[in-house]
């Protein structure tokens, strides 16, 4: 079973409900490391005086901030500290926002709310007045010396923690490489719209996430595997250029293309042919 990263309490006005924190997700990134292709001898970084070109022990390495090129403002450890968010063993909740409220963008990362047995009864009592009033808490926590905001919401049996970003840790929209809002200055037909809703609608679906899988990753995987049995062969075959001049789409006929998608939605699937007897020679 794995640990808690966090242990604490959930602070609800004045109801406090002891909790666990623990990872919702399990990164599978393959770890790949930077090798010297002559003796396939892994490479190690050093740490270089950038002046005097000269390695610097751990001992004198200290922690700076450039204020402007090539000047620095150096902080101690006990500067450090004294601006620290306070290390506390409490989820605060502030206030509760509609579920819809929150924007994509904002989430960051998930995590599993988990009772004592002497919290359940108010844990579910949380969990069951967020599911009814479709609302998630707004909370702050401090986490390993840093302060978070997040959204504590409803799922399942369940209370999901999700670490939101800060607003200005959000870039702005490209506004001016982006289409305007109108759509007559775009040509768009209400025809076309509509083509589009339908189109949308024929591809209606279920949300099965388990359905999903992380296709390079996996055949990644079995190259390296097959590598491994032919005794680290290092030919392998490329394929097409990813990089390959891509066609000219300035002009698009949208109601083409969405006839042709409907199309191929609705186009039945042919029947498998029939297999045919073959007869023995005597």
């Amino acid at each position: 079973m794995p640990r808690p990263i966090w242990t604490g309490h959930i602070s609800f006005g004045l109801v406090n409900i002891p909790v666990s924190l623990f990872a919702a997700e399990e990164r599978n990134d393959l770890s790949l490391k930077m090798v010297d292709g002559r003796n396939k001898s892994s490479i190690r970084y050093e740490r270089v005086n950038e002046v005097t070109g000269e390695e610097v022990p751990w001992k004198e390495i200290v922690k700076g901030y450039e204020y402007k090129k090539g000047q620095f403002i150096l902080l101690s450890e006990e500067d450090l500290k004294s601006v620290a968010p306070e290390v506390t063993k409490s989820i605060d909740i502030e206030n509760f926002v509609p579920a819809s409220a929150i924007e994509p963008q904002y989430f960051d990362k998930p995590y599993y709310l988990v009772p004592t047995k002497q919290s359940s009864k108010a844990y579910a009592l949380l969990r069951e007045a967020l599911r009814d009033s479709d609302r998630v808490a707004i909370a702050t926590v401090v986490i390993r010396t840093r302060q978070y905001v997040a959204a504590i919401s409803s799922k399942g049996r369940a209370l999901i923690l999700d670490l939101l970003r800060f607003h200005q840790e959000l870039r702005k929209a490209p506004e001016d490489q982006l289409p305007p809002m109108s759509l007559k200055e775009l040509k768009i037909s209400d025809r076309e719209i509509e083509m589009a809703k339908q189109l949308i609608a024929s591809m209606e679906a279920e949300w099965k996430p388990e359905g999903y899988k992380d296709e390079y990753r996996e055949k990644l995987l079995k190259w390296i595997e097959k590598m491994v049995k032919s005794h680290g062969a290092t030919a392998v075959k490329h394929g097409e250029d990813e990089h390959a001049e891509e066609p000219d789409t300035e002009v698009i006929d949208m109601m083409s293309l969405l006839k042709k998608s409907m199309e191929q939605r609705e186009k039945p699937k042919p029947a498998p042919a029939a297999k045919t007897k073959v007869r023995k020679k005597a």
